[in-house]
């Protein structure tokens, strides 16, 4: 009786371990099942969450059927259960074993923000502000405390940070960005100047820097920055004025609604480049390399004028003869569909 009764309980053991086995088996494999989204889901971790809570809130947001399988799963591969803080973007079909690997490698959703070339420090500063998620510390900043905090203290934020696109996480800020933007600004002035062509008319970088902002708010045609680079470095080293309209929009500041007229050109400010010599004092925006790149390698030529035509290009003059007449032909009897860059900057009157 007692051997039977002992043959019993092993094949009930028995049947109740394959049974609870192939509980746990079907549970875990609901984690490699895909799971079906109407559109991707952001799930947040914030630091310090324990794996149990991360396992709770993927049930809770319909990621998993049960949290019970995710933890059993964090014990059974300890590896898998050491995720990283951080939002995540999950997808359509994503298995909530895949989720876990995203966690894990620490693969948190990206936003990005773009910086574009010819912009000012204000519009760069506006771009922050109006970018969605990103953590806007430096918005109650003045411009002297940003160049304190990027470590330019005391210096002129214009044209100081490069343009470009710039990917940045939930747990980043404005400054973070301002950061990169200045510090890759530096390294890209840095290795031009070190390349730099011979017998130039600048005393720094920073001259450098000058110039290639009004290259860039010149022209935005790429194949003319060459040889806009060259007139005004021409201009220079004959002591000219560059007499660029651009530094006078810049100087007028909030005054200027689109148009300069012949009052605007007389009035004296430090950018006003028709009443100066030499340089304004600061860039007027935001160069990218290739402004950079032609303002320290300007094409050769004897041309010291130069008038846009209306089709976002450029009419270039040797004699003040050639450039009146060119004037007359492209800006005296403009065409209807006139815009003076094809990089959509302000047109210049």
């Amino acid at each position: 009786m007692f051997k039977k009764l002992l043959i019993a309980g092993i094949c009930a053991a028995v049947l109740v371990g394959a049974g609870t086995g192939l509980w746990v088996w079907q549970g875990l494999g609901s984690l490699s099942k895909p799971v079906v989204m109407a559109e991707p889901v952001l799930f947040n971790v914030p630091g310090g969450t324990a794996f149990s809570e991360v396992a709770r809130q993927l049930e809770a947001r319909g990621l998993v059927e049960k949290s019970l399988w995710v933890r059993v799963y964090g014990r059974l591969f300890p590896d898998k259960a050491r995720i990283k803080a951080g939002e995540y973007e999950f997808s359509d079909g994503m298995t909530a074993e895949a989720m876990l690997d995203k966690m894990v490698a620490g693969e948190t959703k990206h936003w990005s923000v773009q910086f574009i070339e010819g912009w000012t420090f204000r519009d760069l500063r506006a771009a922050l502000a109006s970018t969605e998620r990103l953590d806007g510390l430096t918005s109650g900043w003045s411009d002297a405390q940003i160049m304190e905090a990027v470590g330019a203290e005391g210096e002129h934020p214009e044209g100081r940070f490069f343009p470009d696109t710039y990917l940045f996480t939930s747990s980043e800020t404005d400054l973070d960005l301002l950061r990169r933007s200045f510090q890759r600004m530096e390294a890209v002035l840095s290795e031009e100047w070190e390349n730099r062509q011979e017998d130039l008319p600048y005393d720094s970088a920073y001259e450098a820097l000058i110039m290639a902002s009004i290259v860039e708010r010149e022209t935005g045609a790429p194949h003319e920055r060459g040889q806009v680079a060259g007139v005004f470095v021409r201009r220079l080293e004959k002591g000219m004025r560059l007499q660029t309209d651009p530094t006078v929009i810049y100087g007028m500041g909030d005054k200027y609604k689109g148009r300069i007229g012949s009052r605007d050109l007389r009035t004296h400010t430090p950018y006003n480049t028709y009443r100066i010599n030499g340089l304004p004092p600061t860039p007027i925006a935001l160069p990218g390399r290739e402004a950079i790149h032609a303002a320290l390698h300007p094409e050769p030529g004897k041309a010291l004028y130069f008038v846009a035509r209306g089709d976002g290009t450029h009419k270039f003059s040797s004699t003040l003869a050639e450039h009146q007449k060119a004037v007359r032909a492209f800006q005296l009897n403009r065409r209807s569909d006139y815009r003076s860059s094809p990089a959509g900057k302000d047109d210049k009157e």
